[in-house]
């Protein structure tokens, strides 16, 4: 279906593939692995056609349509969440109204008899047999299942993209791309801003679905799950398995064990005729027997043993200072932006040395709780600390609060004090930052490259309570090993914010999930939670009344109608939500003018090198961050409202 030949990619000199080839089939499930900077992305690029190879070249047949869903990308203004989705169907929106058109030309039209009148006809017959063909029926029912799949609420539909994060929107984007069904799609880490419920959803999609899939993903259990071909790539090289990627590992370390055993016998045999050719050389009795041995070796055909790439992160915490014995303790705490109640009356008790995961849909209340513990926002109830706490905190935006005009060891300098500024090249190194690499600005490092720079600040200073909001987006699958092992052997408490299921496994022993403003706590690990809880929603389905399908109306009763007093009263609360709309909206305009003033200062060297003056500017940052937040709950509670009195 498609090929690749002799593909070639260099960067400054040096080749990131060197004239690879592979054939894509179809309805091939391929995962493509490698550490981070191996050319995955590149690669997907170059199908996508979004970047040229230095040689050779990607045949795809005219007919192949392709759905490349990128890590990073532009979204859209302007549109609801539904209207987006539903420019996966623009082809058939398109066909209708050029369908509709001519219809109307028909009816004007009164010369019946003339070529152009039957050519109209015959485009008109043309255009109906093609939209029967791609299909006509209620693509809506597709939107909404596969919206719904992703974790959006039906509510949502009508929101604009802009109110949403980054995350959610690129889960709006990758829904068109699965909407379209084209014949491969190319996913570029489609997990990292996805739930567990909505990484299980997509799992079962991709695993029926008729596409070729080349995918990118560090979620372990995922591409298992999915792809049924690896292909790796390392040292510029590929090497292909029609296997998924567990089964992939235990090949490629027989392959590995096999060529190791193949080239130490080649080289014993070698070793040994070049003995005897040196030992009989001069000696007329062995001539004849000394040219055979030459002759015998010139033909030998040298094995050679494939290259390993063995750069990897080497992580190890510093030993953790002992703490109170409950470090963590919350009762009765709830958090409401405005009017939207967050996390309701809730209580937990973390001991020390646990290790445990904040599970739930995205919008459950885990960073809320985060940020409460770290003190950045208000809350009611109690929220205790324990003795000699000491927290070390891994935010999901970690990475991209980097300042991108710093080298990677100015970024590391800028931040260390007193001895450990000897041993900054060492830290980076182990790093896998090492040589030329560490005078490379932030802003040419790749995802995976950030996070383990962002990593390294947890690694300056001891700590007893390691808060980690999903450290793994963009690290590849060896160097989560590596943070897992070191988590593992971290003599502190932690808790993982995480939706990685391969990563939890075996490192916590208690879950907590997030749901309905509530927690929940789950002793064991992830899987026994997850076993767990699929038991737990057949009880609850079989005790809950059936949904209402999308395409039934509502019926119409006495009780959904509004008293006048009722009316009366919503009318005034959808003011008072207009108005704290209307002030959120002002303070934000204020605070952009604010911080736009802060950064023309922070151009200046004596700003940028002052760092109560960073210090102010990030504070600043993060307020603006809180009250964009609170602005989109204040919008989503005034949008509800009117949903009500409608």
């Amino acid at each position: 279906m498609i090929s690749v030949e002799h593909l070639t990619v260099e960067f400054g000199g040096s080749p990131l593939f060197d004239d690879i080839g592979f054939l894509v089939n179809p309805k091939d499930k391929i995962a493509l692995v490698g550490k981070n900077g191996a050319g995955k992305t590149t690669l997907l690029r170059i199908f996508a056609g979004k970047q040229q190879p230095t040689k050779g070249n990607v045949i795809i047949p005219k007919d192949i349509s392709i759905g490349y869903l990128p890590q990073h990308m532009i979204h859209n203004e302007g549109t609801t969440v539904l209207e987006e989705a539903e420019k996966a169907f623009e082809h058939i929106t398109g066909l209708q109204a050029e369908i509709e058109r001519m219809n109307v030309e028909l009816a004007e039209r009164t010369d019946y008899e003339s070529n152009g009148y039957q050519a109209l006809i015959d485009r008109l017959t043309q255009a109906n047999e093609h939209l029967q063909i791609i299909g006509n029926g209620n693509f809506h029912a597709d939107i909404e299942k596969t919206l719904l799949g992703l974790g959006f609420m039906r509510t949502d539909f009508n929101r604009q993209c802009s109110e949403f994060s980054g995350g959610w929107r690129m889960r709006v984007e990758l829904a068109k791309i699965l909407l379209q069904r084209p014949k491969v799609l190319l996913l570029d880490e489609p997990t990292n801003h996805l739930d567990i419920e909505s990484i299980q959803w997509l799992e079962n999609f991709l695993m029926t679905s008729d596409s070729a899939v080349l995918l990118v993903s560090h979620d372990k259990a995922f591409i298992d799950a999915v792809t049924n071909r690896t292909i790796e790539i390392s040292l510029g090289k590929i090497y292909d398995y029609s296997v998924n990627y567990s089964r992939y590992l235990e090949l490629r370390k027989e392959r590995r064990e096999q060529q190791i055993r193949a080239y130490e016998n080649q080289q014993k045999m070698i070793q040994d005729t070049e003995d005897f050719i040196e030992r009989f050389r001069y000696k007329a009795t062995k001539a004849v027997q000394v040219q055979s041995r030459i002759k015998q070796l010139e033909k030998v055909e040298r094995l050679e043993v494939d290259l390993e790439d063995n750069s990897r992160l080497s992580l190890k915490f510093p030993p953790a200072p002992r703490s109170g014995s409950i470090p963590l303790e919350v009762e009765h705490l709830s958090k409401a932006y405005g009017n939207h109640l967050v996390l309701d009356n809730i209580g937990l008790i973390i001991n020390r040395g646990e290790k445990v995961a904040f599970v739930g849909k995205n919008g459950e209340g885990k960073s809320t709780l985060v940020k409460c513990i770290m003190d950045e926002i208000d809350y009611s109830g109690t929220l205790k600390l324990g003795h000699n706490v000491k927290i070390g905190y891994f935010a999901q935006n970690q990475a991209s609060l980097l300042d991108e005009e710093r080298t990677v060891f100015e970024t590391i300098d800028y931040v260390a004090v007193g001895d450990i500024r000897t041993k900054i090249r060492d830290i980076l190194g182990a790093f896998m930052f090492g040589g030329e690499a560490v005078d490379k600005k932030v802003k040419v490092l790749s995802g995976g490259e950030r996070s383990r720079l962002a990593m390294i600040r947890l690694l300056l200073e001891p700590v007893n309570l390691l808060i980690l909001d999903e450290p793994t987006n963009h690290l590849d699958i060896r160097s989560k090993e590596v943070l897992k092992d070191a988590l593992k052997a971290f003599d502190g408490t932690a808790i993982i914010v995480s939706h990685d299921r391969e990563f939890l496994d075996g490192l916590v022993t208690k879950v907590y999930e997030f749901g309905n403003k509530k927690i929940r706590e789950h002793l064991g690990g992830i899987y026994e939670f997850l076993q767990n809880k699929k038991i737990e929603s057949l009880k609850e389905l079989e005790m809950s009344q059936p949904k209402q399908s999308a395409d039934e109306k509502p019926k119409e009763s006495s009780e959904n109608k509004l008293s006048y007093e009722a009316r009366k009263e919503l009318n005034k609360k959808i003011k008072k939500a207009e108005k704290d709309v209307e002030q959120a909206e002002a303070s934000i305009g204020q605070m952009e003018t604010e911080l736009s003033v802060l950064a023309k200062e922070l151009e200046s060297p004596e700003k940028a090198s002052d760092p109560d003056f960073i210090l102010s500017y990030n504070k600043k940052q993060r307020e603006l961050e809180q009250k964009m937040y609170e602005w989109e709950i204040l919008s989503e509670d005034l949008e509800s409202l009117k949903a009500n009195i409608e």
